[in-house]
């Protein structure tokens, strides 16, 4: 049963596991404790069992991932950033237990952008709430008048107060899986409407960290997405 659960848990995420039959020399022995940490002296010990992982090219050992953290060797920057300003909307999708979106993130603030997360649920009408100017309803609490209070467009005023120095703006909504295809297909055009702006949509989790355009998730063929 124990082999069985590391084995599931390598492929459903591509985490290390332990193979029995192959020995390895550690050497490695913890010698006295003294103020600055631990000091080490050299000896040699046998292991049974040594580190390995299903996602490596082959099963001959771990790769540098295992090693350093899978969140901070990142391959494919370059190609998330050519996507991002050929399709301008992208639906990504995200491990569970989160944090690797943070390095696509922070790749396109160093490029310029100016980031704006809000999130999907709450959001009302993608078309006023973003684009016109719409009003809001205050909490009243049961004792105070009823209120209804104006907004500006939340893009447009973004736009406007943007430093000369930012290359533009990123509209990056959590929770995008909550929306239906029709609002999804007015947010994928948003980059239409507003050249300036790119569109990050958090569309659902995956194992790894993964994106397509966010015309396909929203069911838009090319010359509607035009």
């Amino acid at each position: 049963m124990v082999a069985s659960a590391s084995i599931s848990s390598c492929l459903n995420y591509t985490a290390p596991t332990l193979i029995d039959g192959q020995h390895k020399h550690l050497t490695m022995k913890m010698g006295n404790l003294n103020k600055t940490g631990y000091a080490y002296s050299a000896t040699t010990k046998k292991l049974r069992n040594v580190i390995t992982c299903s996602g490596a090219a082959s099963n001959s050992g771990a790769t540098i991932q295992d090693f350093i953290g899978g969140d901070l060797v990142k391959l494919d920057l370059g190609r998330w950033l050519s996507d991002v300003e050929e399709h301008k909307s992208i639906a990504i999708y995200t491990p569970h237990e989160g944090g690797y979106e943070g390095r696509y993130l922070a790749r396109l603030r160093y490029q310029g952008y100016r980031v704006f997360s809000l999130s999907a649920r709450g959001l009302g009408d993608p078309e006023t709430t973003l684009t016109k100017i719409h009003p809001v309803c205050p909490a009243h609490l049961g004792k105070q008048p009823i209120a209804r209070w104006y907004f500006p467009p939340e893009i447009d005023f973004r736009l406007d107060t943007l430093p000369p120095q930012y290359k533009g703006l990123v509209l990056w909504i959590t929770e995008a899986k909550v929306l239906s295809k029709a609002e999804l297909q007015f947010i994928t055009m948003i980059p239409n409407l507003r050249p300036n702006v790119r569109v990050i949509a958090e569309c659902g989790n995956w194992r790894k960290f993964m994106w397509r355009p966010l015309k396909e998730a929203a069911g838009l063929t090319t010359e509607q997405a035009a």
